[in-house]
C-alpha cells in the first residue's frame, strides 16, 4: 500500500485582490486630537418652531412640552431657551395652582379657581405661542420664577 501524500502547503485559491500594504494601515500622529464637537446653531426659523412648541405644547402635554424643548434645544440657541424656560416656569406655577384647586374643590371655591386657571393658562399660552411665531420675547403675567 502507498502512503497518502500530506501537503500542508495548500492555499483557497483568491480573487485577484492585491495584499494590504505592510505596516500598519491607520497611525494617529503625535500630539493629535480630533477637533471638539461643536453644535450648529438654529436657523431663525427653526428657532421660532421650537419657541413656539415650548408654549403650545404646553395646551396636550403640560410641563413636559418647554421641559423637553429646553433639554433637546436649550443649548443651541438662547431665543429658544428664554421661550422654553419661561414656559417651564409658567407650567410648574400653573400646576401649584391646580394642586391648591384641588384641595379646594371640597369647599367648592376649588371648581372655580380650577376652571379659571385653566382658562388662564389656555389664553397665556396661545398669546406667548404668537410672540414665539413672530420671534419676539414673552414673559407670563404671574409665574414663579423657579428655573433660571
Amino acid at each position: 500500500m502507498t502512503e497518502p501524500q500530506n501537503n500542508n502547503n495548500f492555499q483557497p485559491p483568491q480573487d485577484n485582490v492585491p495584499p494590504p500594504p505592510p505596516g500598519p494601515q491607520f497611525q494617529q500622529q503625535p500630539g493629535f486630537q480630533p477637533p471638539p464637537y461643536q453644535q450648529q446653531p438654529l436657523s431663525p426659523q427653526d428657532e421660532r418652531t421650537w419657541s413656539l412648541l415650548a408654549h403650545i405644547g404646553t395646551i396636550v402635554l403640560g410641563f413636559i412640552a418647554p421641559l423637553v424643548v429646553l433639554l433637546v434645544q436649550g443649548e443651541k440657541s438662547p431665543m429658544v431657551r428664554a421661550h422654553s424656560v419661561e414656559s417651564l416656569n409658567f407650567q410648574i406655577t400653573v400646576t401649584i395652582g391646580y394642586v391648591i384647586s384641588s384641595i379646594l374643590m371640597f369647599v367648592i371655591i376649588g371648581i372655580f379657581t380650577f376652571f379659571a386657571l385653566w382658562i388662564a393658562a389656555l389664553v397665556f399660552a396661545i398669546l406667548a405661542t404668537i410672540a414665539a411665531s413672530k420671534g419676539l420675547p414673552y414673559k407670563y403675567p404671574f409665574a414663579l420664577r423657579l428655573v433660571r
